[in-house]
């Protein structure tokens, strides 16, 4: 992991809170401000697997409304329906083998479109706004 070096000016008052901190954990200023930095980041999508990077990379330059709308997304009854028989006859051992593949196509949106509204509810958060759990 390569290091950079950045100088900021911090107003005094958060100095001497981040300092505090440092000497109460016992942990060096560099640290608790490194800490505060990460967590208070927008959230990263570099531990997700690569087939959805893109998507939420592309979620970061959404405006707050875009965001909304993909965080309030909802798949069809429709939708639910088919992949609740498919995971149903799965789980019989009794699938075609088209209908292991649609499974596998299926499965593969769900977890595109459940990591999508997460990670839009996240970047709401981080920009500012109270978003309800689902």
């Amino acid at each position: 992991m390569s290091v950079e070096t950045v100088t900021l000016r911090l107003p005094e008052a958060l100095y001497r809170r981040l300092a505090e901190t440092a000497r109460v954990t016992r942990r060096s200023l560099e640290e608790v401000i490194v800490h505060a930095l990460q967590a208070g980041s927008p959230p990263g999508w570099d531990d997700v697997p690569a087939e959805f990077q893109g998507d939420l990379a592309a979620l970061d330059r959404l405006d707050d409304g875009g965001l909304w709308r993909v965080a309030q997304s909802r798949k069809t009854e429709a939708e639910l329906a088919r992949y609740d028989e498919l995971l149903e006859r799965n789980r019989l051992g009794s699938l075609t083998a088209a209908e292991q593949l649609e499974l596998k196509e299926l499965r593969t949106e769900v977890e595109r479109f459940m990591l999508r509204k997460a990670h839009a509810a996240a970047l709401l958060r981080w920009r500012g706004h109270i978003v309800p759990s689902a």
